[in-house]
């Protein structure tokens, strides 16, 4: 059997979990495509197909220790996981004064303990072999809070501290952790649709490109273990940090 990739988070086409599917399906990982809507996964598992690549499409759940193991060992039983990203976590915004307790933990659950439950079982896979690449897709809110974005970045610090957390226990392990700092908005669907005005003003150079995103992937799911990254952060060359 050949080796296998799982994508949890995946959405939209045109958006990062996507990309990233269809890069590692050019790598020539049979692609486990997971999300929360059907219709989306399957999308973008026939697109993987319909170029020569190899996929499978499931429902899976972040939040949901259940879901997560499940397609994590749908994968494991394909072939050998080598790579596995999470990339999780819609943008939650809100005041702490005007928020519910609920929203609060739901945004936590799946930004940050669906990390956890998704790393657990991928890397309960790649330990005893001593090989595979776990990538954590995050924000800007994973290296600062601003006004408004309280639950998000309490969800992104908290998985960019369990990358860290991972890379040093389960490196010397043989099993490559990084963390991606997506430091900016990206130029998929999602912020094409619930944000037009925004992309007006900034136009596409100032959204970070899907392509440079997946091939950033690429570039950490080829490194040697004689040179692994820990953490990349990507940006336009008009945003601030």
């Amino acid at each position: 059997m050949g080796k296998t990739a799982v994508v949890i988070g995946v959405g939209a086409s045109e958006g990062l979990g996507a990309a990233v599917c269809r890069m590692a399906a050019s790598e020539g990982l049979h692609v486990f495509v997971g999300g929360r809507t059907e219709a989306k996964v399957a999308a973008v598992a026939d697109e993987i197909r319909a170029a020569g690549g190899e996929a499978a499409a499931l429902v899976a759940d972040t939040t949901d220790e259940a879901s997560v193991a499940a397609f994590v060992e749908a994968a494991e039983g394909q072939g050998p996981i080598d790579l596995a990203v999470f990339n999780a976590g819609n943008n939650m915004p809100g005041s702490v004064i005007e928020m519910e307790a609920d929203y609060f933990e739901t945004c936590w659950r799946i930004g940050c303990f669906g990390g956890f439950l998704f790393c657990r079982e991928a890397l309960r896979r790649m330990v005893p072999r001593g090989a595979g690449t776990l990538l954590l897709t995050g924000a800007s809110a994973s290296m600062r809070g601003k006004p408004n974005f309280a639950a998000f970045t309490a969800a992104k610090a908290g998985l960019r501290a369990l990358g860290q957390s991972l890379a040093r226990e389960f490196g010397p392990q043989g099993i490559h952790v990084a963390h991606v700092v997506v430091d900016g908005g990206i130029g998929g669907e999602r912020l094409k649709t619930r944000a037009p005005q925004f992309v007006e003003r900034v136009g596409e150079d100032g959204l970070i490109g899907l392509d440079g995103l997946a091939d950033s992937y690429r570039f950490l799911y080829r490194q040697p273990r004689s040179a692994w990254t820990q953490e990349l952060d990507l940006r336009t060359h008009k945003e601030e940090y």
